[in-house]
């Protein structure tokens, strides 16, 4: 499925997706790069080693390069990797995280998997969690599409655009108690009756949080609220379901926040999230 035609190779830029999975137009801009780095920087102080799982062309790791962290990545698709982006060039490589990542463990402070696991079959995911646990020393930052209670920091999750219209109604019926995986058939589908980007697992809060905790992290809701109060200008703080998991033995200094006033004088940057210098 993620071809070049994902990444808007063959589309009208100017358009719309159509109804269709992938994008339109893929660039730093669409996919919320620079945004998604700057709150690695501010949120994991201590962090010097990053890894994003599920990385594309590389625009996060370009971005989280230009801020001075020894960035690197991974993404199941050949063309994605092939076509990386300059900044990210030879520091992404293809890879397939449910049959293992080709890293030591433990090399990375953050992990980051930022709108990936959702790509991963329900029976998957245990294995693929796992694997992140392996490679991780200190804190793993995701966003997965969920619904239900947070539980967290944040906003709550909802059942629109991740289930079929028709079925919403049942699924807000089964009340707090559900906590998915909603199953394939009624997953949403794009016009060519395909899941919805890709998305094979849509669960609650909840059954995510009991995932990762069932490999041996723990929720530290607390740094979650800080990312959406930083996120809250960019207006994505209901769109990004966020879950920030802390592997056993990981140095809490990684998670310390930097400030943003202070690091944006220090690299001489303009950022419109955290002010201009």
């Amino acid at each position: 499925m993620y071809d070049g035609s994902y990444f808007g190779v063959g589309r009208d830029p100017g358009g719309d997706r159509e109804g269709r999975s992938g994008y339109a137009s893929y660039d730093r801009v669409s996919s919320n790069a620079d945004v998604s780095a700057m709150v690695v920087w501010r949120t994991f102080g201590g962090a010097t080693r990053v890894l994003d799982v599920g990385c594309a062309k590389g625009f996060v790791v370009e971005a989280m390069t230009e801020l001075g962290i020894e960035a690197e990545g991974c993404d199941v698709s050949a063309f994605a990797v092939e076509n990386a982006v300059p900044g990210a060039r030879g520091r992404v490589r293809q890879a397939d995280v449910t049959s293992g990542l080709p890293w030591p463990d433990r090399s990375f402070d953050v992990v980051c998997a930022l709108e990936t696991l959702e790509h991963l079959p329900p029976e998957s995911v245990p294995v693929v969690l796992s694997e992140l646990r392996r490679v991780c020393a200190g804190f793993v930052y995701a966003t997965i599409p969920s619904f239900g209670s947070n539980g967290g920091g944040g906003p709550d999750g909802f059942f629109e655009g991740k289930v079929r219209p028709e079925r919403e109604p049942y699924y807000e019926s089964l009340g707090p108690g559900y906590s998915g995986p909603v199953p394939y058939d009624d997953l949403a589908r794009d016009v060519e009756g395909n899941p919805v980007e890709g998305h094979l697992t849509i669960a609650s809060y909840r059954w995510w949080t009991e995932a990762f905790e069932a490999v041996g992290f723990e929720r530290r809701a607390d740094v979650e609220r800080r990312i959406y109060a930083d996120i809250e200008p960019a207006g994505l703080a209901v769109a990004w379901n966020i879950y920030v998991m802390e592997a056993p033995g990981a140095p809490r200094r990684i998670a310390n926040p930097r400030s943003p006033e202070a690091t944006l004088v220090e690299l001489g940057l303009r950022h419109p999230l955290f002010g201009v210098v």
